[in-house]
């Protein structure tokens, strides 16, 4: 059986090991494709098993490699296949879901508490010897905040929703939710209210919500006029989450006193992207996910993927 990883290299820069799926069958791994539709069929050849992570798998492609069997895509998000094609042709889609619930979570976090403390401003400014020179013991230059007793609103309170809360429950805050389906675990962590009264309460905004049409660009004026001024706002779910230009323009009022950002609508961003030239925007390239521990659990997950497929029980497949 032959098998191709259209872009293996976020998954695997080289500190993981494709054995798994070696074993399974003749593997070709290319660690990036260019998003060309001839050069995609090229690579894919007669391949019967073909993963992806961002390369995008159409009709065209599905129509003119016809000896695929099985796709696996190396993510939980599967909009780059054309699953109803997919279907049509009786080839399974098997996505990862629930790999990084406790990386993402824990990134989240970590943004939040980058805009609480300045670690990373604060430290450069020792290294710089500012501390050094300064007349008093103590030395800061930014305003700095105690998470103990503030409010953390959490829109989307699925696995890593939850994982969030948990956090925040640590650090002593009062946990708001919004979710589609409520459920008595997520009782016991947070109060589901509105939407609307979420964004009134919190002081804290944090999306883990999937991107639908009904959600694209919820991050708007509108929802932040909404907001507490000085409201700080995370996003680890999805870049088209929120509407840019309104973000920018509520940090350059101070509306919004901080945003911690792992993802953006366009990635790698554009140089004229409002975010990056915004005040106290704390953005990371989307490695939210990428901790060695998470990755090895998704290549995991892939490598059972196609061993059920291989048995006849195809699972986590998302084009039933």
């Amino acid at each position: 059986m032959n098998i191709v990883i259209l872009d293996g290299h976020t998954e695997n820069p080289g500190d993981l090991s494709w054995a798994g799926l070696e074993a399974l069958g003749r593997l070709t791994v290319y660690d990036r494709t260019p998003k060309d539709p001839e050069e995609i069929i090229r690579r894919i050849g007669q391949a019967e098993v073909v993963y992806t992570n961002k390369t995008p798998l159409t009709e065209e492609i599905f129509a003119r490699c016809p000896s695929i069997r099985f796709v696996g895509v190396l993510a939980t998000g599967y909009n780059v296949v054309d699953v109803a094609a997919a279907r049509r042709r009786g080839i399974p889609v098997s996505n990862i879901p629930a790999y990084g619930t406790e990386a993402v979570a824990q990134a989240a976090m970590a943004l939040l508490l980058e805009i609480c403390n300045q670690v990373g401003h604060h430290s450069q400014a020792v290294q710089e010897g500012r501390w050094s020179s300064c007349p008093d013991f103590c030395f800061w230059d930014t305003p700095l905040m105690e998470l103990a007793g503030k409010t953390l609103g959490i829109v989307g309170f699925g696995r890593i929703g939850q994982a969030m809360a948990r956090l925040g429950r640590a650090f002593g805050m009062e946990v708001l939710a919004t979710g589609s389906r409520p459920t008595e675990a997520g009782r016991a962590l947070a109060q589901y209210v509105s939407l609307d009264e979420l964004l009134a309460r919190a002081d804290v905004v944090s999306l883990h919500c999937p991107l639908f049409p009904e959600t694209e660009r919820m991050i708007n004026r509108d929802s932040l006029a909404k907001m507490k001024d000085g409201v700080i706002l995370l996003n680890t779910g999805r870049g088209q989450l929120i509407c840019e230009p309104a973000l920018a323009e509520a940090l350059h009022s101070g509306k919004v006193r901080a945003a911690g950002l792992d993802v953006l609508s366009q990635e790698p961003p554009a140089a004229d992207n409002p975010l990056l030239s915004a005040p106290n925007c704390f953005i990371t390239p989307h490695i939210a996910w990428a901790p060695r521990e998470t990755r090895q659990r998704l290549m995991d997950i892939a490598v059972d993927n196609l061993r059920a497929f291989l048995a006849g029980s195809p699972i986590h497949v998302v084009n039933p």
